[in-house]
């Protein structure tokens, strides 16, 4: 992304968001998810492409993970280039601290925002980081995060924004704080076979460039295994087929 400026690519998910059925709980306040939602799509109105279905599947992919989390009893969620995403509202439970780790330009963006609503902000703790320059670890650590408690990470529309090496060092940070029992949710960009879909790659990496956000990280299907696990990070199978395929999946740490 370009320095001193929000996230354009956020901006844009936020509005597509406002047509997607949400995962309902008897919890949170998704108006508040909703208000936050609006005030950053403005006047943008979200278009139907062939991103769509894909962006509709992993907003439902991640809303499932908090979920289940906060069902379970994990009581520190981590929102990982958290960008305008408002779960940290949506699924607000008593007890449960959220820690939104983001660019300084993007957060300082979203938190004037959240503060013109008058959104709660008491269960939020804000952390900027830049990941190719930030010791994630050391600033959640500092705000208060337990690395003794199960947690649940999420990254989610990231990874493939980031050099392979950052991406790498990112989740070893994660893999350092992760207690027995937590689980990181992660969409990973998975090279494709076929003509269509070399296509459908390419023009994304187009419009995405064209916002100065290039792509830089695309893995291969035979080599994510061996990926993650020099982080620290292994597949636990939950999921969908489909989704995996499409590189939505649940992580656990290798426990040596």
């Amino acid at each position: 992304m370009r320095d001193g400026v929000a996230s354009e690519t956020a901006r844009r998910v936020a509005a597509q968001r406002l047509t997607f059925r949400r995962v309902a709980t008897g919890y949170g306040d998704p108006a508040a998810d909703d208000r936050l939602t609006r005030d950053v799509a403005g006047s943008t109105r979200a278009t139907t492409t062939t991103m769509t279905r894909y962006l509709g599947a992993r907003t439902t992919f991640f809303d499932m993970a908090v979920v289940n989390a906060v069902d379970w009893g994990i009581e520190q969620l981590v929102v990982a280039a958290a960008g305008y995403d408002g779960r940290a509202w949506r699924y607000a439970k008593p007890g449960v601290h959220w820690y939104e780790v983001d660019h300084p330009d993007t957060q300082a963006d979203k938190r004037a925002r959240v503060a013109r609503l008058g959104l709660d902000t008491s269960h939020v703790s804000f952390v900027p980081a830049d990941f190719a320059a930030t010791d994630v670890a050391a600033e959640l650590r500092a705000t208060g995060f337990d690395a003794t408690k199960p947690s649940m990470i999420t990254l989610e529309g990231v990874a493939i924004y980031l050099e392979r090496e950052v991406l790498a060092s990112l989740l070893s940070s994660f893999r350092s704080l992760a207690a027995v029992g937590t689980r990181l949710a992660i969409s990973l960009s998975i090279a494709r076979d076929g003509v269509r879909a070399r296509l459908e790659h390419s023009a994304f990496r187009a419009r995405v460039a064209a916002v100065g956000e290039p792509v830089k990280t695309v893995l291969a299907r035979d080599e994510v295994a061996a990926f993650l696990a020099a982080t620290g990070w292994r597949d636990t199978g939950v999921g969908s087929e489909r989704g995996r395929a499409a590189g939505l999946v649940v992580l656990e740490p290798v426990i040596p």
